[in-house]
């Protein structure tokens, strides 16, 4: 049975919310086995603070998650210790950052080329308008708008490559990459080292030239 805390009382606005991730982090702690019962209905008010319905609610997210499965007349279960359906903006949130720079390393690979065989006059716009910001804000030191330029930039190719889905990809990816850089560097210095190759891409990408596009975006991969 889970045990009555005075830190267990919600007392946040989205208390449907607060308590589904109070209760998920339960599950993923292990107090909870894949099988085993929840607390009532009425226990999980009283424990909690909340009302019947922050509860339902709560339990509803977390069934649509895949956690939790209700069985009528029988009560609320452990489904999975892991969400099943989990959103991948909730993934992406959660997940680590070398995960998450592995995946950015795939995909620009992938934008490379389709972004040198594709843009248009306004992406290499914008594409140039990000690098530009990227060299001023290194040069000047500025670290966290250097990290936030070098992230449009990057986000700006692959919107070059006109894949709506490879593009939302990439772009869910950088959000949560843009946090994790910011622990990572502690200086511009390797922006500023990286602006060459950076600048060297973006003339092939002009050029429409995808073979060179793609060499010089595996040795950007390679820079520090």
């Amino acid at each position: 049975m889970m045990k009555e805390s005075a830190n267990l009382v919600i007392q946040k606005k989205s208390l449907a919310e607060e308590l589904a991730e109070q209760l998920q982090n339960q599950i993923k702690d292990g107090k909870f086995a894949v099988g085993q019962k929840l607390p009532t209905e009425p226990e999980l008010m009283r424990i909690f603070g909340v009302g019947r319905s922050t509860v339902r609610e709560a339990v509803k997210i977390l069934v649509n998650m895949g956690f939790l499965k209700v069985q009528q007349g029988a009560g609320t279960f452990v489904e999975n210790l892991t969400a099943s359906n989990e959103p991948m903006e909730q993934r992406l949130r959660r997940a680590d950052i070398h995960d998450l720079d592995e995946v950015r390393k795939i995909l620009e690979i992938a934008i490379a080329g389709r972004a040198a065989e594709r843009r248009t006059e306004q992406d290499i716009e914008k594409i140039e308008g990000f690098l530009d910001e990227r060299g001023r804000t290194a040069e000047a030191g500025q670290l966290e708008a250097c990290i936030e330029a070098d992230v449009n930039f990057h986000i700006a190719l692959a919107k070059a490559t006109h894949n709506e889905i490879l593009y939302e990809l990439y772009r869910s990816a950088a959000i949560y990459l843009r946090k994790g850089f910011e622990h990572i560097y502690v200086d511009t210095a390797c922006f500023l080292a990286s602006q060459p190759t950076h600048k060297q891409l973006v003339r092939h990408i002009i050029a429409q030239d995808a073979r060179e596009a793609l060499h010089t975006i595996n040795i950007i991969l390679q820079e520090p």
